[in-house]
Order: C-alpha cells, then sequence, then structure tokens
C-alpha cells in the first residue's frame, strides 16, 4: 500500500487563459514540495509538464501533464492543462479525475476568455473553485481592482483567503488570523468578510459565533464549514503568487493541504447506472470502480490508459473488465505519472490517479471495474465543445491510406475534440478540430509521429437533391448481343415527400405486366439514382417513387434489363419533375462581448442567416441565436476570432434541409456536369 491514505489526497487540476503562467506554477509547486530539485522554464523548454517536441517548440502547453507531491500530510495529484481554447479536450478531461479546479489569473491582464470558460465548466461539473492570481510582483497593476472584478463577475462569493502584502514580495494570510495589513488593507477587514462566509452555510456553526464570536469555534468546525462552502459553492477562495519569484507558493501548498477537499470531502462524482444516479464510495475494500480520463499513445510504453481510482483498490495482477465488456484483462503493470516519466506502483487507492500500458481495448471515458455487478456504470459525460472546424484529407501518395487511418485512430483516441467523419457519398475523409491551430498541430503530429504526410483541402457540403412537382417516368431497355437479349421496360410516377420524410417505393402493378420477381430489380435501379443523384451529384431524398405498368419478355426479361430500366425511368421523371437541391441549415448560437454585436449580426446577414434572437449572459456576453446555410460558415471560426479578439465562440447542431438559391444550384449542376460526363 502506499505511504499515504484516501483521506490524504488532493487531486488539483491547473486552468485558465493562455499566458496566466499555470505551466511556471506548476513548476513552482513541484520544486516546493521536493518533486524537482530545480523549477524548469518554459522559455527554456525545461518544464516537467511541457516535455512533447511541439510544446518546447511553441511555448506553451498543447496536452496536460501529471505530478505529483508529498507534502506534510497530504499527497497532491496535480495536471498542468493547456490554456489555448483549440486544446480545450484535454484541459475538460481532466475535470473528470479532480475534486478541485485551480483556476489561475493573469494579474496583468485580469479575467481572459479561458477564465469564464474554466469558471463555467467547473461550476457546472459541481467542482470546488480556486482563483489563483499569478504574477502579481508584476509593474503597474491594481490587485484591489482585480479582486473586485473577480467578485463583480464571479459573484460575491469570491473572497481572498490569503493577501498580497509589501508590492506583492510575500503574502500573508486572512483566513486563520487577522493581524497586519496587506498592499489590499487591513488584513482583519478581509478576514472578516471571509469568517461571515464561511460561517453563515451551516446553521449549527452560524448560531455558535452569534453566541461566543470566532473563539467559541474550533479549528474542526471552521474547516468543516469551509469544505462545505466550496462543495456547495457558496465561496470561491481567491490566494495570491508569484511562480516565477516563488511568492506565495508555499502558502499555495499549505492552503491545499489543510483546506481544499480529499475524495471524501467532495460532491460524488456523478455517475451513472443505466441512467440512473450511481453512488461510488471512495472506500478501498470495495470493488474497483476507476475512470479512464487521458488517453496517451507512447512510442516506447505503447498505449497508455490514465484514470482515477474512486472506488476499490486497484493492484497489479487484478482482473478488470472495460465498460461492458465480457473479457477482462489482467494489470501487468501499474504506473504513477511524474510528466513523461512513469514510476511503477504496486497498487492505487481511491481517489489516486495511475495508468496501465498496452491494453488495446481501453479507451477514452471507459469505466474500468472488476466485478460484473459493476457493468452499465458510466461518468457523466463532459459537456465538450463540438469540433466544427474541418479539412477534408487524403494521403500524399498512393499505398498510406491504412497507414493514415491507423494515425487517425491513434490520434482521435488522445484528443476527445478530435473527430474523424468518413462521408462515402461524397468520397472523403473529414478531420475536425476545435480552430485552426488545432488541426494543424494535428496534422504535424501525423506527420512527425506516423510518418504519414497528407493533402488537404476545405470540406463539400452534404447537400441534397429532391423533387418540387410529380411527373411521370417511362424507359424500354432493349438490347440484343448474340443469341441473348434483354429486355424491360418501365413506367413510374414521383411525387414529392414532406421535407425529411426519405423515400418510398410502391408497387402498383396490376396484371403482371412486370413480373413479380423482376419489381426488386426495378427499386434497385431507383435506388442507384438516389445514391448518386440526377442534376448536381448528391442524394435524393423526400421522394415517392411508384410502379404501376410495364412490359416484359418471357425470353430477353433478366434482373439486369429492369435494373437499367428503373434507373433511367427514374431519370427521366425527375428532368419532368422540376428537381431542386437542397442545403444542410444548422442552428448556430455565436457567445460575443456586447460591443462586437452590431459587427457579427452584420456578418451573419450576409451569410443568408436568419437571426432568430439574443439572450444576455453574465458578464456582458450576449448570445446571438441564428440559423444558418452550412456553406457560409467554411471560415466562419478565423472571422469570429477576428471580430471579436479571439473572445467568440460558437455551437452549430443540424436543422433542416432547404433549397438553395436558384443562382447557387445553377453552379452546383454546371459543376456537376462535366464530372457526370467524365464517369
Amino acid at each position: 500500500m502506499p505511504s499515504y491514505t484516501t483521506e490524504d489526497i488532493r487531486n488539483i487540476a491547473l486552468a485558465g487563459h493562455a499566458g496566466a503562467g499555470k505551466t511556471t506554477l506548476f513548476e513552482a509547486l513541484l520544486h516546493a514540495g521536493g518533486t524537482l530539485q530545480m523549477a524548469g522554464s518554459v522559455e527554456k523548454g525545461s518544464t516537467l509538464s511541457d516535455f512533447d517536441p511541439q510544446e518546447k517548440s511553441r511555448g506553451h502547453s498543447i496536452n496536460s501533464a501529471i505530478a505529483s507531491i508529498d507534502h506534510g500530510g497530504a499527497h497532491l495529484n496535480l495536471i498542468d492543462t493547456p490554456g489555448y481554447p483549440d486544446f480545450r479536450g484535454p484541459t475538460l478531461s481532466a475535470l473528470a479525475a479532480v475534486e478541485t479546479v485551480a483556476i489561475v489569473v493573469n494579474a496583468a491582464n485580469g479575467i481572459e476568455y479561458s477564465t469564464q470558460r474554466m469558471m463555467e465548466y467547473a461550476k457546472a461539473r459541481r467542482l470546488c473553485r480556486l482563483l489563483v492570481v499569478n504574477k502579481i510582483d508584476s509593474a503597474d497593476i491594481d490587485l484591489g481592482a482585480l479582486v473586485e472584478e473577480l467578485r463583480a463577475t464571479f459573484g460575491r462569493e469570491c473572497l481572498p483567503i490569503n493577501l498580497p502584502a509589501a508590492s506583492g514580495a510575500q503574502v500573508v494570510d486572512c483566513f486563520r488570523q487577522a493581524e497586519g495589513d496587506s498592499d489590499l488593507g487591513p488584513v482583519a477587514d478581509w478576514h472578516q468578510q471571509i469568517i461571515d462566509q464561511v460561517v453563515e452555510i451551516n446553521e449549527e456553526v452560524m448560531g455558535q459565533y452569534l453566541e461566543e464570536g470566532e473563539e467559541g469555534l474550533s479549528g474542526k468546525e471552521l474547516h468543516d464549514a469551509f469544505e462545505q462552502c466550496l462543495r456547495e459553492q457558496h465561496l470561491v477562495p481567491i490566494c495570491f503568487v508569484s511562480a516565477r519569484s516563488g511568492v506565495g507558493v508555499a502558502e499555495l501548498l499549505d492552503l491545499c493541504e489543510h483546506l481544499m477537499p480529499n475524495p471524501y470531502e467532495a460532491n460524488p462524482p456523478p455517475f451513472q447506472r443505466n441512467g440512473e444516479p450511481f453512488l461510488a464510495e471512495p472506500d478501498a475494500d470495495k470493488h474497483v470502480i476507476a475512470d479512464v480520463f487521458k488517453i496517451v499513445n507512447d512510442p516506447f510504453v505503447g498505449k497508455l490508459s490514465i484514470f482515477r481510482v474512486y472506488q476499490g483498490t486497484l493492484r497489479r495482477d487484478t482482473q478488470l473488465f472495460v465498460d461492458d465488456g465480457k473479457k477482462p484483462f489482467k494489470v501487468g503493470h501499474l504506473f504513477k505519472l511524474r510528466g513523461k516519466e512513469h514510476i511503477e506502483i504496486e497498487d492505487a487507492i481511491p481517489g489516486d490517479i495511475a495508468a496501465v500500458a498496452k491494453v488495446e481495448e481501453i479507451h477514452f471515458d471507459a469505466v474500468l471495474h472488476d466485478s460484473h455487478d459493476e457493468d452499465h456504470i458510466h461518468l457523466k459525460p463532459l459537456d465538450l465543445p463540438q469540433p466544427m472546424f474541418g479539412l477534408a484529407i487524403e494521403p500524399a501518395s498512393k499505398g498510406q491510406e491504412q497507414k493514415l487511418a491507423n494515425a487517425l485512430h491513434k490520434l482521435g483516441e488522445e484528443d476527445p475534440c478530435f473527430r474523424v467523419e468518413h462521408h462515402s457519398e461524397l468520397n472523403e475523409t473529414v478531420i475536425r478540430g476545435l480552430g485552426e491551430l488545432h488541426l494543424k498541430l494535428m496534422l504535424e503530429r501525423m506527420k512527425e509521429r506516423y510518418g504519414v504526410d497528407v493533402t488537404t483541402r476545405p470540406p463539400r457540403i452534404a447537400y441534397r437533391e429532391t423533387i418540387s412537382s410529380r411527373a411521370d417516368g417511362h424507359h424500354r431497355h432493349k438490347k440484343q448481343t448474340g443469341g441473348a437479349g434483354q429486355f424491360g421496360e418501365v413506367f413510374l410516377r414521383i411525387e414529392p415527400l414532406p421535407r425529411g420524410t426519405g423515400f418510398e417505393f410502391v408497387d402498383e402493378v396490376k396484371g403482371g405486366t412486370i413480373p413479380h420477381q423482376f419489381i426488386p430489380a426495378v427499386e434497385k435501379g431507383v435506388r442507384m439514382v438516389l445514391e448518386t443523384g440526377a442534376v448536381a451529384g448528391y442524394a435524393l431524398q423526400d421522394v415517392r417513387v411508384i410502379v404501376y405498368d410495364g412490359k416484359f419478355h418471357p425470353v430477353d426479361s433478366k434482373e439486369i434489363a429492369f435494373v437499367t430500366a428503373g434507373k433511367k425511368a427514374f431519370l427521366d421523371a425527375i428532368g419532368k419533375g422540376r428537381p431542386i437541391v437542397l442545403e444542410p441549415v444548422v442552428n448556430l448560437d455565436v457567445s460575443v462581448p456586447e460591443a462586437a454585436v452590431g459587427d457579427i449580426t452584420g456578418g451573419l446577414a450576409s451569410k443568408r442567416a436568419r437571426i432568430n434572437g439574443t439572450d444576455a449572459l453574465r458578464g456582458g456576453e450576449l448570445v446571438i441565436k441564428a440559423q444558418v446555410p452550412l456553406a457560409e460558415l467554411g471560415d466562419y471560426p478565423n472571422e469570429l476570432k477576428a471580430a471579436t479578439a479571439g473572445q467568440g465562440r460558437y455551437t452549430i447542431e443540424f436543422s433542416h434541409y432547404e433549397p438553395v438559391p436558384p443562382p447557387v444550384q445553377k453552379q452546383l449542376t454546371e459543376a456537376y456536369r462535366p464530372r457526370h460526363e467524365e464517369d
């Protein structure tokens, strides 16, 4: 067993905007806690967490990194996460493994886009939040104004737990003591505010405090009330550090040890069994339940699956099942992580973070367990942003198709916000991510790690075709080749169906003019047109085909003859049925600062968008709701970034299909004719 218990564990993710100093703080904490002899430097590429070559060359985090500290009586599992929105997948995945999210704020820049997003994500996940103001020794900053900005934006429950002093050269505790002065005024004033905030959460503690004052409260009572405040989101502590100089780092470690929740004290993890809430208890003697929150395909160790243990004790040689699988695997080696190092351990207790290697069946968000009593249990999915920025790709050279497929599979395992789509009707493979930078790095990784070079282009839009009026079609197929011939004649009628209905095939042939055994051949010919389209090369939908008459020959009629006749009769009818091209329309929600609303709505109007209204969000943000043709959003991520200085974000979901404007239909049909003639 490890030297620490579940009560000693603190799981904390460092999150926040890019440039806030998360990685530097991660290094400073590891150094102060004795894990590192010397803190690494982001500028020199020597940090424990940014060990990937892409991270070193760019000077910022792309992946999350994990390391542990034994400090006092606590065992801290720290996760350093990326700050750029394009790498939000690894950041949000870390939320599935921790009780506390420490959101790092750059004292010079104040509240930035990712500061707000991470506060929202952590709150929605019911995690304890801690605001860490970094770079407090920067020139020309007003920490008092920043504290007021934090409280105005995130609520009056945000209160300092310690204070900067001596112009940022030190920090002083304002929770456990009231004496002294600080850069934000008398310590006693802030001490009173946070004590009042803490005690009012518990009626018994509040009553005792009103009767006897603070002297009447024991340390345990204050501690328990503090923990309750964190769980119920009644308090968001603010603390101050300078990660580069080390000011406040030791105090932050002490705060994590003494006041941040252990796995027993936090809100229960949101497990579900068959859709109903399920309680996983941090009991070392119960069956094992662990959730996989990170996958790494390591070139030396192989596939590494990193998980958080929620229940039971996981040991080497344990037999584990993956999700609802019936075939277990045996844990051969169990690891703790320290950056890119893998330190072998004997067991992992409830609350701990560990990893196993070379188990191909494991995937992101898999639940590992040692009993079929734990089947159908899953952690509530994270609210991950939808990857909408897309590129169509194909191998740069022939013969690399399988190599490309393997590389895409491994990249998709590692990043839950990287998606691969295969469109058979468009004959293309599309990769999607959270932005241009996200996909650029994925393409680099594909080439450097897996030796696959690809060509890219914008993805094609999945248009559809349909008809707008009833029409009749006819074709006689007659072919004589030597002794055997082919003969089949088909009369059919087509009718438009309501949008989204699909396709119907109706047999109304009477008197055996087309023998019953040839009707499926007619339908096969019709369906060939459904797949390939008639006017622009896109699949047909929302049409009813009624076959009502035909002729056959007792010797020359064969299946192939009626396939051909059915296909050409359908094409004949479509030409008379006023065919139209449909385009996908999506629901678009754009969240932007209030000052940018005019520019954004004007830009959407130029994209044939219908604005359906706006909703106000906290912090001066507005959500613009619109419906927009998907074809108009090809470069929208970059347009939005430019118009809002990177503060805007959007989500889309499919709504419906509707006819394209006549000029667009003309362009699509003219582009199809040369391709169709070549085919």
